[in-house]
C-alpha cells in the first residue's frame, strides 16, 4: 500500500509518501510544499492545492493521512493550518484518493509505541523504521512521514482483524 501523510500548514506543508509491504516500509518520497510569505491566503492556498493534486498524480497513492487538527493556544494560526487542511483535504478527493485522519497520540503510539512521546524520539523512529540514513528535516517532513507510517500500521492491524 502506498500512502501519502501530510502536515499541513500555510508556509509549509510536509510530505512523506510510505509503501508498506507487510511489517516492512519504504519511503519514496518526502519533501515540502512551500509558499511565499508575501503572497496572500488564497494564492497560498491555491499553490498548496496545486502542488499535492500534481504530487497526488504522479506518485498515485492509495490513501492519504493526515494528523487530526487540534486546537492551539494561537486561534489565528488554527484557523490558517485549518485551511490548509481543508484544501489538501480538498485536493484529495478531487484525486479520488481516501483520507485517514489520527489524532497526535495515535500518530506518536503507532510510531514510538508511547503516545506521549517527545517529538525527537519520534522523529528518530521515523528515521530507523524507514532505514533513512539521518532524519528527515524539517519536523513537518518527519511528522508528515510519522503520519503515513501511522495509517500503514493501522491498515494493517484492521486487515489483520478482518482474517478472524
Amino acid at each position: 500500500m502506498r500512502v501519502l501523510g501530510v502536515d499541513p500548514g500555510t508556509a509549509r506543508v510536509g510530505y512523506g509518501v510510505v509503501e508498506g509491504e507487510g511489517p516492512s516500509l519504504r519511503a519514496v518520497t518526502y519533501g515540502l510544499v512551500t509558499t511565499s510569505t508575501g503572497t496572500s491566503l488564497p494564492e497560498r492556498l491555491q499553490e498548496i492545492y496545486q502542488a499535492l493534486r500534481d504530487l497526488m498524480a504522479e506518485i498515485a497513492p492509495e490513501a492519504l493521512a493526515a494528523e487530526e487538527l487540534f486546537f492551539s493556544r494561537n486561534a489565528r494560526t488554527a484557523l490558517a493550518v485549518g485551511q490548509a487542511r481543508g484544501v489538501v483535504l480538498l485536493a484529495a478527493a478531487h484525486a479520488g484518493v481516501p483520507v485517514f485522519e489520527y489524532t497526535p497520540l495515535q500518530v506518536k503510539q503507532a510510531v514510538a509505541g508511547y503516545g506521549k512521546a517527545p517529538k525527537e524520539q519520534v522523529q528518530e523512529m521515523v528515521r530507523v523504521l524507514l532505514g533513512l540514513p539521518e532524519t528527515p528535516k524539517p519536523d513537518d517532513v518527519a511528522d508528515a512521514l510519522a503520519v503515513a507510517i501511522c495509517h500503514l500500521h493501522s491498515a494493517r492491524m484492521v486487515a489483520l482483524l478482518a482474517q478472524r
